[in-house]
């Protein structure tokens, strides 16, 4: 016990909602998720037998939100074991994801700097938008990553005219760092790698300012390819008046929208009311009440969103899931959360600006607490956390074949394993050679569903349960619609699509 330091906060249990520690399954013969509370709520303890395996591994880039978070499910940080149910640390080499074991959740998956960098995530849009055309993917500005692409940019350079804009990034910064707008081929910094992209000319303004939109996107499973987005999130504004002259390019408080730029500039106001459209940085209902009120239809623009979010999350798909295979023992393994960058133009269409694999969970006012310790619990809870067997975590080659959190203790094997195996490869096998599939035919996979369907719909379910402020965007019953963009198709998309779509207006019957 010397060896772990507690987490949990002072607590004033009296006068807050005491809540169970585990979460039961919609499902019988299915073990419980772990219950992550707000801070209005207490969590009950577990006996002490379970609650010594609530232990998180400590990092240095553990956000303080998700430290409190797990402290008020009386989980301990564990400094040197490696017995730990969950971490929330940096982006490794797929390699590492090795050593993770059976029962424990890190919050990455391998390959997802494939969307994360600038320059693979402008490499993977294009490489989509050539293979399902613009009309679907024309959602981000024309980029050029160079050296590579340098002949491109000039040629588009000198199609543009005197009047153009070009935005400068390097590929794996964050927080605006050596950014800049140029509107002169001399002014192209020296230094490589680069990312080029079009300056986009004509935002939506507010006050005269330029903003844009952090969403938080959260994928618990890349096969089947489970995508949630949280319905709240932020709005950021630049902290000066937007122009588009030349001679304001070299002022980032005009061009650029991130908060660690802007709140250097003695004009930042800050803004600790989730209601209220004051200071440069609101809560995102904030934004569409103001938008409402202009006679905006901020559904149509949250659909858009969605799909952008969707489309971007299947360009890393093939490289996630091939790595996956290769590196992870299992599925539940990872999680991950990406905050989405989406500014508005003029005529309030979406467009992505970048995708962070790290997104900044810092919590410096009321309403980033608001908004973010909400998204954190939400998230955790979506994540499924469930408590191992003593056995499992003591040993590992007992983990390997333990089904405390497999579920497969769910699925009553009636015939030998073999059997149930060569019949399920034969059904996936069916279901994906089809050269081109109706909805006819994809419908019948619901007809006869194998343990290895059962679990996965069961998986699925439970999780849909947990989803809290989160919308899931994929699946959903208009699913079959982006089957097309994934690369190669999966047995497990099409049969949860299908679900969706017999049984998203009756959940109970499903």
């Amino acid at each position: 016990r010397k060896r772990t330091e507690c987490l949990a906060q002072p607590s004033e249990a009296q006068d807050k909602v005491l809540k169970p520690a585990l979460v039961c399954s919609l499902f019988p013969n299915v073990p419980p998720t772990i219950y992550f509370s707000t801070r209005d709520e207490a969590v009950e303890k577990l006996p002490w037998e379970q609650r010594k395996l609530l232990r998180w591994k400590l990092c240095s880039v553990t956000p303080n939100i998700v430290k409190q978070t797990i402290g008020r499910s009386h989980f301990r940080v564990s400094k040197t074991s490696s017995d730990w149910l969950g971490c929330w640390g940096n982006h490794m080499k797929s390699p590492g994801f090795k050593a993770i074991r059976e029962h424990q959740k890190l919050n990455h998956f391998p390959g997802s700097f494939q969307i994360g960098r600038k320059d693979r995530l402008w490499r993977n849009l294009l490489k989509m938008q050539a293979r399902c055309g613009k009309k679907e993917f024309n959602f981000f500005p024309q980029s050029f990553i160079l050296p590579q692409d340098i002949k491109s940019l000039r040629k588009a350079w000198e199609e543009g005219g005197s009047r153009q804009k070009w935005i400068v990034k390097p590929p794996a910064s964050a927080r605006g760092n050596g950014i800049q707008v140029i509107h002169k081929w001399s002014q192209l910094p020296k230094r490589r790698p680069l990312l080029v992209q079009r300056y986009l000319q004509k935002p939506y303004l507010i006050g005269g300012k330029k903003f844009d939109l952090r969403l938080y996107v959260y994928v618990t499973c890349y096969d089947p390819l489970r995508v949630y987005l949280f319905k709240e999130g932020l709005v950021r504004f630049a902290s000066c008046r937007y122009s588009s002259s030349v001679e304001s390019l070299g002022n980032k408080f005009i061009h650029l929208t991130n908060y660690s730029v802007n709140r250097k500039n003695a004009a930042y106001k800050p803004n600790s009311d989730e209601t209220a459209c004051q200071g440069h940085k609101w809560a995102l209902k904030a934004l569409w009440g103001y938008l409402t009120q202009k006679g905006v239809n901020c559904e149509a623009i949250w659909e858009k969103i969605k799909d952008i979010v969707i489309k971007t999350i299947i360009a890393s798909e093939p490289y996630v899931n091939s790595l996956v295979k290769m590196y992870v023992r299992r599925p539940y393994c990872c999680h991950e959360l990406f905050g989405f960058d989406i500014m508005l133009d003029e005529n309030l269409k979406p467009w992505i600006l970048e995708v962070n694999i790290s997104p900044s969970l810092h919590s410096n006012s009321p309403l980033d607490v608001s908004i973010k310790g909400q998204m954190i619990r939400d998230l955790l809870n979506l994540a499924g956390f469930v408590l191992p067997s003593v056995d499992s975590v003591a040993s590992e080659t007992q983990t390997r074949s333990c089904s405390t959190n497999s579920m497969g203790s769910a699925l009553k094997k009636s015939k030998p394993i073999s059997e149930h195996l060569r019949a399920e490869k034969m059904k996936k096998v069916y279901y994906l050679m089809q050269k081109i599939p109706d909805q006819d035919f994809y419908s019948s996979v619901l007809d006869i569903l194998t343990p290895d369907d059962v679990r996965v719909l069961v998986e699925t379910e439970d999780e849909y349960s947990r989803r809290g402020q989160f919308e899931r965007v994929f699946p959903s019953h208009i699913s079959m619609r982006y089957l097309r963009f994934f690369e190669q198709p999966r047995y497990f998309n099409i049969l949860v699509t299908q679900w969706e779509l017999k049984y998203y207006l009756n959940r109970h019957k499903g």
